[in-house]
Order: structure tokens, then C-alpha cells, then sequence
């Protein structure tokens, strides 16, 4: 899995074979400019969500549900229909068992999230490393996957705690800085992309430096033009 939020980076990565995008409350940060996820907006995650899914034969689509807009089962089946409605297959939700379980009973499917949840989490740093918060990461997952989530992102947590989950769980974990041990991983295609330098966390592997070419590529156009060197005959018509 990983996170898309436009038409052509959704293409290519529909073009590249991945099975899962997911429309991350991440665009806050990557591509809104926000400082964090939490002033993502539905109208935010329904835009990006109408882009992504324009670029899209194959993959499975996710969107992010934002922060507030599955407080109560209402808001909850309301704002994932729209997003169902404009072509996403799936929603994911952090933790609230019992809101995955009423938009199953309504038809919708549901991904979990546990462990680091932007939404609640003060800090970003590594959750469970104790055995009491350990455990409570567990139970929370038993709980998704009673409620009938089809799958559980599991972020930034010790190895060995994602390999429990993984265990205690009927449906598939996505891990994202939870180690080898989950069935999937997801990571953040800017980050791993290189396009995002306000934060590198320790789990992300980075598969290209697109935001080096990219200003190499902006800065040699601004030198040309400058220097006359462009439009050259061959940019002009006659």
C-alpha cells in the first residue's frame, strides 16, 4: 500500500502494479502545507479522493476518514458514503471499534488503525513498549477485528508487538514503522519518494530524490530564460 492525493501520481502508481492507495489525512502535511493531519477537512479528503480515483483502473482505493467526521455513527455513515459514492472502496478509521462496526452493518468497508494514530497521539514517537500499553494495542486490534474491519494499519510500534497482532488477527496488518512481521507496509509516497523534507522518520526507506531533480529541473528553466537560451526555434512557431 501506499498513499496517493492527484490524478498522475495515482496513475503511476495504479501503472506500477501497487495494490492498495490510500488517500492519507498525511495530505495535510505532504501536500496542504498544514503543520499536522488534524485540519484535514472532508472537503479536503473528498477532492483528493475525486483525483485519485480518476487515476485508477486496478488498485484498491482507501480514503482517510479526518479527524471529526466519524464522532457519532451519523457523521460517521454520512461522510463515508460520500467518499464511497465518489469511487473509493474502503475507509480507514483509527481505533473505534464500534464505529467500524456500524459502517460495516452499513455496507462499507473498513480499515482499521492502531498503534501511533495522528488524530489522538501527542508525540510521535513508538507506541507499546511497555507490556501494559502493549497489550491494550492487542486488544484494540481483536476489537477492529471483530467489528469487521478487512485489515489493520499498525504504526510505529516494536517488531516483536507487531508479530502478536499479526497473530491474533483474522484479517491482514499493514505496517508502517512496525517491522518485517505484518502481512503488508505502507509508507508515504512523498516521503519515500523524497519530496517531503519537514520530517524523515527512521522507518521510511527513501526510493528516489524527486525534490532534488525537481529544483535542479526549475533552477536550469529559470537560467534559461534569463540567459535567452530558451524558447529556442524549435519552441517557436513561424
Amino acid at each position: 500500500m501506499i498513499t496517493g492525493y492527484d490524478y498522475f501520481t495515482a496513475k503511476m502508481e495504479d501503472e506500477a502494479d501497487i495494490d492498495i492507495i490510500l488517500i492519507g489525512d498525511s495530505l495535510g502535511m505532504v501536500i496542504l502545507g498544514y503543520e499536522n493531519t488534524l485540519s484535514v477537512t472532508m472537503e479536503d479528503t473528498k477532492r483528493h479522493t475525486g483525483a485519485v480515483v480518476r487515476g485508477v483502473k486496478n488498485a484498491l482505493i482507501v480514503a482517510d476518514m479526518p479527524v471529526k467526521s466519524f464522532e457519532t455513527k451519523e457523521d460517521a455513515i454520512l461522510n463515508a458514503e460520500a467518499l464511497i459514492k465518489l469511487g473509493a472502496d474502503a475507509v480507514k478509521i483509527e481505533k473505534r471499534p464500534d464505529i467500524a462496526k456500524d459502517l460495516v452493518e452499513n455496507g462499507i468497508e473498513v480499515m482499521g488503525h492502531i498503534g501511533l494514530t495522528p488524530h489522538t497521539s501527542t508525540e510521535f514517537k513508538v507506541q507499546g513498549k511497555n507490556e501494559g500499553t502493549a497489550n491494550k494495542i492487542i486488544d484494540e486490534a481483536i476489537e477492529l477485528d471483530k467489528a469487521g474491519c478487512f485489515s489493520i494499519v499498525v504504526e510505529c510500534v516494536p517488531i516483536d508487538l507487531a508479530k502478536k497482532i499479526t497473530n491474533a488477527v483474522s484479517v491482514p496488518t499493514i505496517g508502517i514503522g512496525a517491522g518485517i512481521e505484518c502481512d503488508g507496509q505502507v509508507l508515504v509516497a512523498n516521503d519515500m519518494l523524497g519530496l517531503y523534507d519537514r520530517l524523515s522518520p527512521k522507518f521510511v526507506k527513501k526510493y528516489a530524490a524527486l525534490g532534488d531533480e525537481m529544483k535542479k529541473a526549475i533552477q536550469n528553466y529559470v537560467s534559461d530564460v534569463k540567459e535567452k537560451k530558451f524558447p529556442e526555434d524549435k519552441h517557436s512557431f513561424h
